[in-house]
């Protein structure tokens, strides 16, 4: 990674114009002993081993999901998606580094895990939104949440998340505090029929990332679902963003980056991490 880049996203950092956008990529970081699923592949291993799927969509996450949804219940994939991520992970270097972060205004984290959750726990004046399920929360796309889990009244939704400095946005969901999940076809497709005018997104967090850049760790783009919401996120943002992405990029990922101005960072995780961390122990020594 050049100097120069790593230099440019310390800059953002330290202003306040860099949102941390979290894939489930970000999980490998905690080792081979992390107890909940890092990926959509083990997740789909887990749904279709509690329930019998057709075998062409038995690796597909969002037609897995479905057809369970629709032969067996709603309640079926709940309960299958809680246990999955349940068990209690902690957090690992780089949710500790960015949760010390003094200037953190937005956090997007696109997995289903409660980490980044436990690592802000002693931040002060922070809280969560999260998106839910039309088959659970009819005419609902999110949830607000105070950082204790405490659920905030809709009427208040608007002005409770103006007094939070930090937000962090779940927009697929979280196993906590309300057990939301958006994971089957049918979850997606009412969320897609209006994301490109934004109306699943919330209002403060499309007014947070105004004029701000994006890091994207723990992601890939390699399917429409990836790279729609990525984009959609982010739109009306600055005009400059980074990934974190050793694989070699599909030829769809390659012109996501080009189209959007997404610097690709060559490099491990890991390494990446290690490197911005100790960076930025160095210039507070």
């Amino acid at each position: 990674m050049a100097t120069e880049t790593l230099a440019d996203i310390h800059k953002a950092l330290n202003e306040g114009r860099l949102i941390p956008y979290l894939g489930p990529g970000v999980l490998t970081l905690s080792g081979e002993a992390c107890a909940v699923p890092t990926g959509p592949d083990v997740l789909v291993d887990k749904l279709t081993a509690k329930a019998s799927v057709p075998h062409k969509i038995r690796k597909n996450l969002t037609a897995a999901a479905q057809f369970i949804e629709n032969f067996k219940h709603r309640k079926t994939i709940s309960t299958v998606m809680t246990a999955a991520f349940e068990p209690v992970v902690a957090p690992n270097e780089l949710h500790r580094f960015l949760a010390t972060c003094p200037k953190l205004p937005l956090v997007v984290h696109a997995w289903y895990d409660d980490v980044m959750q436990q690592a802000l726990k002693d931040r002060q004046n922070w809280g969560m939104v999260h998106a839910v399920s039309h088959a659970e929360h009819l005419a609902t796309w999110v949830h607000y949440f105070n950082a204790d889990g405490s659920k905030v009244a809709q009427e208040d939704e608007l002005a409770t998340a103006e007094k939070w400095a930090t937000v962090l946005y779940e927009p697929i969901g979280s196993v906590r505090p309300g057990r939301n999940y958006l994971v089957s076809d049918s979850d997606y497709v009412e969320v897609l029929t209006e994301i490109d005018i934004q109306t699943p997104i919330p209002d403060k967090v499309k007014e947070i990332r105004t004029g701000r850049n994006f890091l994207y760790l723990g992601c890939r783009f390699s399917t429409q679902l990836e790279r729609i919401f990525a984009w959609q996120i982010a739109k009306r943002s600055s005009d400059k963003h980074w990934a974190v992405l050793p694989e070699t990029p599909t030829k769809n990922e390659r012109r996501f980056l080009e189209r959007y101005n997404v610097e690709r960072i060559d490099m491990p995780l890991a390494d990446f991490v290690a490197e911005f961390t100790s960076q930025k122990e160095a210039a507070l020594a």
